[in-house]
C-alpha cells in the first residue's frame, strides 16, 4: 500500500510539472493540427479561383508548351514538378528560383493554360504544417522542442492512465475538483490509444527520432527497402512517398539524344491520376513519377497499396527502375500507413473525425488540468504535489523512466538532464546547511 501511495505521488508530481511546462506546446499543436487537418476544405473555398477556375485563353497547348510559356513567363524559375490531381483540381506546376531557391506554384486549367500564381511557403497549408512542426520558427532547437513535447505527452498518458484507474476506485465526487479530475480521468482513459498513435504516427517527421526511424529502416530489407534503393538521409523531392522520399534516384544515360518531351512521356504512362511528374535537373537526371500515400498536397493522398515511384530516362523515355508498396519493408509499410493516418485521409471522413476529436480531448485534458490545478492551488504558492522518498517507489519510477528514454532518446537525455539539476540543487542545499 505505501508504495502504491509513494508511487502515485512521484507520478503526480512529474506529471504535474511536465503538464505544466508543455502545455503551451500541446494547445498550439493541437489547434495548428485541426487546422491542417481541415487544409483540403479551406484551401479549396480560399483558393477556388486557382484550383478550379479557367484562364481566358482557350486554346489548348501541349505539357511541354505550357512548360516552355510558363518559364518564360516567370525569369529565374524552372519547373520542378507537374501535379496532376485526381479530382477537378487544376494541373499544378511546381517552379523554383535558380538564384534564391523559393518556390511558387502555377495552376493550369484544362487547356494548359496558366490561371494564376501563389507563394509556396505562404499557403494555408503550408503555413499550418510550419506551424505544427516548427512553430513557424524553424531551426533545430525548436524541432527537438516540438519532438520531446510529443515524447513528454506519452509520458502524460502513461502517467495518467495509471492515476487514473487508482482514482476511480478510490475517489468520491465531493466538489467540482473532483468532477474535474473525473472527466480529466474519463477523457484521458476513453482516448488514451488514438492520443498514442496520434503521437507514434507524427515521429517519422520529427527532428531527431525521424532520422532514427530512418536509419533503422534502411537497415534491413526485411524492415526497409532492398539494397538498390538505399538512401542518403535527405531528399529534395518532398512529393515521394515517404518510404522513398530519402532514397538515391537512378542516373539517365547522358546521349546526344534531344531530352524526351513531356507529352511522350505522358503518353507512355499507364497510370490513373493523381500523381507527381519530377523533372529531372540535370543532364544525367531522370523522369520521376509517384503516387504518394502521404504527400500533404490537397487532392493528391491515394491509399498506401497504391503507392508507386517509377523512374524514366529522360532521353529514351524507357522505365529503369519501379518501387511500388509491395517492395517495401515491415517498417515502411506500417509508416505507408500511418502518416496518412495521422494527416486524417487514411480512411476517409471517419479518420478526420477521429484525428479531431483526439485533438480536441487533449484540449479538454489541458483544460480540466488546469482548473483542477487551480481549484487546489494555495494563493501564491505553485501547489506542486509533495516529493517522496520511498526507496522502492523512487527505483521503481527510475526503472519506468529508463524504459521510456531507451524508446525515446530525446525524452531520456531531457529527464538525465532534469536528474542532474535536480541532484545539483540538492548537493548546493546540502553546502549551505553546512555553512
Amino acid at each position: 500500500m505505501k508504495l502504491n501511495r509513494s508511487l502515485h505521488y512521484i507520478f503526480w508530481r512529474w506529471h504535474f510539472y511536465a503538464g505544466l511546462f508543455i502545455t503551451p506546446l500541446l494547445i498550439t499543436l493541437s489547434l495548428s493540427g485541426i487546422g491542417y487537418l481541415f487544409r483540403e476544405e479551406v484551401e479549396n473555398f480560399i483558393y477556388k479561383d486557382l484550383y478550379f477556375g479557367n484562364s481566358e485563353q482557350t486554346e489548348s497547348l501541349s505539357m511541354s508548351e505550357s512548360v516552355s510559356l510558363t518559364e518564360k513567363k516567370y525569369p529565374h524559375y524552372t519547373v520542378t514538378k507537374i501535379i496532376h490531381f485526381k479530382d477537378e483540381h487544376n494541373t499544378r506546376l511546381t517552379m523554383k528560383n535558380e538564384h534564391t531557391g523559393d518556390q511558387k506554384y502555377v495552376y493550369l486549367d484544362n487547356h494548359n493554360q496558366i490561371v494564376g500564381d501563389q507563394n509556396a511557403n505562404e499557403t494555408f497549408a503550408s503555413i499550418m504544417r510550419e506551424l505544427h512542426s516548427s512553430l513557424l520558427v524553424g531551426g533545430t532547437i525548436v524541432n527537438y522542442l516540438v519532438e520531446l513535447a510529443a515524447c513528454w505527452t506519452i509520458f502524460l498518458i502513461v502517467t495518467g492512465l495509471y492515476m487514473s484507474i487508482k482514482r476511480f476506485k478510490n475517489t468520491p465526487i465531493a466538489n467540482a475538483r473532483e468532477r474535474s479530475k473525473r472527466l480529466h480521468s474519463i477523457i484521458g482513459i476513453v482516448f488514451t490509444i488514438p492520443l498514442v498513435l496520434l503521437v507514434l504516427t507524427g515521429l517519422p517527421w520529427s527532428a531527431f527520432m525521424g532520422k532514427q526511424i530512418y536509419n533503422i529502416t534502411t537497415s534491413s530489407e526485411s524492415l526497409g527497402y532492398p539494397k538498390l534503393y538505399m538512401a542518403p538521409p535527405e531528399s529534395q523531392f518532398k512529393e515521394l512517398p515517404w518510404a522513398t522520399r530519402q532514397e538515391t534516384l537512378p542516373q539517365s544515360d547522358f546521349t546526344e539524344q534531344s531530352t524526351l518531351l513531356i507529352d511522350e512521356l505522358e503518353k507512355k504512362l499507364n497510370i490513373e491520376k493523381p500523381y507527381v511528374i519530377s523533372l529531372p535537373n540535370n543532364s544525367k537526371g531522370v523522369f520521376t513519377v509517384s503516387k504518394s500515400s502521404g504527400s500533404g498536397i490537397t487532392g493528391m493522398h491515394v491509399s498506401p497499396n497504391e503507392e508507386i515511384t517509377a523512374y524514366f530516362d529522360q532521353y529514351s523515355g524507357e522505365l529503369i527502375s519501379k518501387i511500388d508498396y509491395r517492395d517495401y519493408g515491415l517498417f515502411a509499410q506500417w509508416f505507408s500507413y500511418g502518416i496518412p493516418l495521422h494527416e486524417g485521409h487514411l480512411f476517409g471522413w471517419p479518420n478526420k473525425i477521429l484525428c479531431l476529436l483526439t485533438a480536441l480531448s487533449l484540449l479538454f485534458l489541458i483544460y480540466f488540468g488546469v482548473k483542477m490545478w487551480l481549484a487546489r492551488k494555495p494563493q501564491g504558492k505553485l501547489g506542486a504535489p509533495p516529493k517522496q522518498k520511498d526507496k522502492k517507489s523512487l527505483f521503481v519510477f527510475i526503472l519506468i523512466m529508463i524504459v521510456l528514454g531507451i524508446v525515446m532518446p530525446l525524452f531520456g537525455f531531457s529527464v538525465l538532464i532534469i536528474f542532474i539539476v535536480e541532484f545539483s540543487l540538492y548537493l548546493y542545499s546540502k553546502i549551505r546547511v553546512k555553512k
